[in-house]
């Protein structure tokens, strides 16, 4: 009865994610290989035009095998325009998570580290960055100092950065207060190699499951900014871009804008959906 009682509890432990966890996961794995290898699957390039066919309907609604979603109002294959805006999109919302990460996760660990009035300077920074409304600040700076795939990235990267360092801050002091950190400590380690050795790797699980929330986030600011016209400008695409151009033929070619929107729709539910299965799972509170 004893091995059966422990064999129980490591099974459930175990046991294969739900039917809804596995579609994200196939999702988002698609996904990325769309845009690792978009070069490949891409059947035209992005901006390559086939005038003859312009608003050609998609395939089973009287389209050609040639274009299989359809072309937009310059003839140019939407299916080709979708891989590329994948690639685009998921460019820009992985540098965006990385850099807002990096930043909140160091601006905490200095709060935590110093504490006094670093740590009321950090404090005081993250609450006014949480009080402005992130739309406003955005079309602000790209009004004001024009537009680059680099500062549109960089800036996207500021959206949710003091979510990281709340978060960062609470648990380096909580950290620093256990035993193995001060046991560091009294060995001598240097600052950088406490938190990023041995603090960090202990708060990594949490810092990840709010990453996978802020992805989808930022996903939806960079379509809602490119379908304002302030986000990716021509010819690059995203797939905020392609629904931006074709709401204006909503009624005559409504495949132009309905592929990506699904496209935007499919990848934020995935990627909430993997965010809430991994703080499930790494949590040991959930357990």
């Amino acid at each position: 009865m004893s091995d059966v009682a422990i064999a129980a509890p490591a099974a459930r432990r175990f046991r294969l994610p739900p039917t809804l966890v596995m579609f994200a996961l196939g999702w988002v794995g698609l996904m990325l290989a769309t845009a690792f290898l978009a070069d490949v699957l891409a059947p035209y390039s992005y901006t390559a035009l086939d005038l003859r066919n312009r608003l050609a309907p998609p395939i089973g609604f009287g389209g050609v095998l040639i274009h299989p979603l359809g072309t937009d109002e310059l003839g140019r294959d939407v299916f080709s325009r979708l891989i590329y805006s994948i690639r685009m999109s998921l460019l820009i919302a992985f540098g965006a998570t990385l850099i807002g990460a990096a930043l909140g996760t160091s601006l905490g660990f200095l709060a935590a580290h110093f504490r006094g009035l670093v740590e009321q300077c950090v404090m005081a920074l993250v609450d006014f960055s949480a009080s402005i409304p992130f739309l406003i600040l955005a079309l602000s700076v790209l009004a004001f100092f024009g537009n680059s795939l680099t500062l549109f990235i960089c800036l996207l990267g500021l959206h949710a950065w003091e979510r990281y360092a709340r978060i960062a801050r609470g648990l380096a002091i909580s950290a620093g207060s256990q035993g193995y950190a001060a046991a560091v400590r009294q060995l001598g380690a240097s600052p950088w190699r406490n938190y990023g050795r041995h603090v960090l790797p202990n708060i990594a699980s949490t810092l990840i499951v709010s990453m996978t929330l802020a992805f989808p986030e930022i996903i939806l600011l960079e379509s809602g900014l490119s379908f304002l016209g302030l986000g990716v400008q021509p010819p690059e695409t995203s797939l905020g871009s392609m629904v931006g151009y074709g709401r204006e033929y909503l009624t005559r070619a409504p495949w132009i804008l309905l592929s990506p929107a699904a496209v935007i729709v499919l990848t934020t539910f995935s990627v909430s959906v993997l965010g809430d299965w991994l703080r499930d799972r790494l949590d040991p509170t959930l357990r």
